[in-house]
């Protein structure tokens, strides 16, 4: 037997470069084939097999019409995850379009193991919203006073900071301190805490309209409020970038996974750690929303009537399951979220419905039409100011990138969620000031 046909045999070993070396070696020295054979079982015992790709897909629904509503590279984005040896259930949500592994609006379920690509670079990115004891009618005669108190206390773009840091417990966290990598983050989140990114964050003064009688207590018919949508900025980025390629060296060693789709073992060190991490990183991100809005209120001297918040770009642990809801809101039965549309147009709050097939999960806002390319090269900022003029919304931070053109049509996509019981709206809200990023 020739060298190569017997190396064959211990192709998918994952001690293959090593095994390699060594039947190069005994080669060389003189030996034949089936001694090199034996001296390898001797020294390494029985081939040892890397997990491999399924040959079809686990269980999953899609949302919305592939090709009308759903870009087709996304579907397949989904389709090559539940191929995964570790995968055990998905969806699409109706707002799905193409991101890099999991498609965002993709949610995945996995056995026993995370995949930090999956979750997303910007980690536990989110939705609150503050509701005034205010008229919508008040807030539209001090629109241009509260407008301005909202750009004193928000800071926008990549690497914003505020000219004076805020505070907040969660930059006491005993997390911190879990690895090296954390406790060199620290100084980074205290610089960036309470300030809001790029793309598609936000925040908006908002009117709403309940849209029935039930489930939200102590939430009048008409109200108003601030809207906010961000992230866990350059620490949820730098955890994440970490862990990717932790995750990609760890799956090398024992399966066959496609870039971007690696992960880590829950049971191990690393995926216990990247699970703490992350957790950290979405407590900032909820803190730095908490600053804003708390800061808020205290220039306006307006009080809460309530707070409605979710997660998205994070994972939860089910039983053996962990589902990663990458750009997709959590929709356990009663749990309640906001579904955001754009610039231009509505928002929703809903209540979940924890429907089994959607991984108990709903959209996390509109979706994209097509890339951020795409945009700027179909339409024009003019044309989306002159849409927003039509609503009479104010903006600051128009990007054509984020208009109202470049999302798909929030209602369409709320029936489809509607229609397939993932969620029940609650209220029905419209933008009337929006603070953006703008172009960078």
């Amino acid at each position: 037997m020739k060298l190569q046909p017997l190396l064959k045999t211990w192709k998918g070993d994952k001690r293959f470069t090593q095994i390699s070396k060594e039947a190069a070696a005994l080669k060389k020295a003189g030996r034949g084939a089936d001694d090199i054979a034996s001296a390898l079982e001797l020294a390494f015992g029985k081939p040892e097999t890397l997990l491999a790709m399924r040959e079809t897909t686990a269980p999953y629904r899609v949302y919305g019409e592939i090709g009308s509503d759903i870009d087709s590279v996304a579907l397949a984005q989904l389709r090559l995850a539940l191929q995964l040896p570790i995968a055990a259930q998905g969806a699409l949500m109706p707002d799905a379009h193409v991101g890099y592994a999991l498609p965002i609006g993709g949610v995945f379920a996995a056995h026993n193991a995370i995949s930090p690509a999956m979750v997303g670079v910007d980690i536990g990115c989110r939705m609150h919203l503050t509701l005034f004891d205010l008229s919508p009618e008040q807030l539209l005669q001090s629109r241009e006073k509260l407008f301005e108190d909202l750009k004193a206390v928000t800071i926008f773009g990549t690497g914003g900071k505020r000219p004076h840091p805020a505070d907040h417990a969660i930059l006491d966290d005993d997390a911190w301190d879990l690895t090296r990598q954390l406790r060199g983050l620290q100084d980074r989140a205290a610089g960036q805490l309470g300030t809001s990114g790029s793309g598609n964050h936000f925040a908006e003064l908002v009117i709403g309209e309940r849209l029935v009688p039930d489930g939200l207590t102590g939430v009048k018919q008409s109200f108003c409020g601030l809207l906010t949508h961000s992230g866990s900025r350059g620490v949820g980025y730098a955890i994440a970038s970490h862990y990717m390629r932790l995750a990609a060296l760890e799956t090398r060693r024992k399966a066959r996974a496609p870039k971007f789709y690696e992960w880590l073992d829950m049971d191990s060190d690393a995926g216990r750690e990247y699970w703490t991490a992350m957790h950290l990183a979405g407590d900032f991100a909820q803190a730095c929303h908490e600053v804003i809005h708390a800061d808020f209120l205290q220039r306006t001297k307006l009080a809460a009537a309530a707070t409605i918040q979710n997660h998205h770009n994070f994972a939860w642990r089910k039983g053996d399951l962990i589902i990663h809801r990458k750009g997709a809101t959590p929709a356990e039965t009663g749990v309640l979220g906001v579904i955001p549309g754009s610039m231009g147009t509505a928002s929703y709050i809903v209540e979940g419905l924890g429907a089994p097939e959607a991984l108990e999960s709903a959209s996390h806002g509109a979706g994209r039409v097509g890339s951020r390319t795409a945009a700027r090269d179909r339409f024009s900022a003019a044309e989306a100011r002159r849409m927003l003029e039509r609503e009479n919304i104010w903006i600051e931070g128009l990007s054509v990138e984020e208009g109202p053109q470049a999302y798909k049509d929030i209602e369409h996509v709320m029936r489809i969620q509607v229609d397939a019981g993932l969620v029940r709206p609650l209220a029905r809200m419209m933008p009337a000031a929006v603070i953006m990023a703008g172009e960078e």
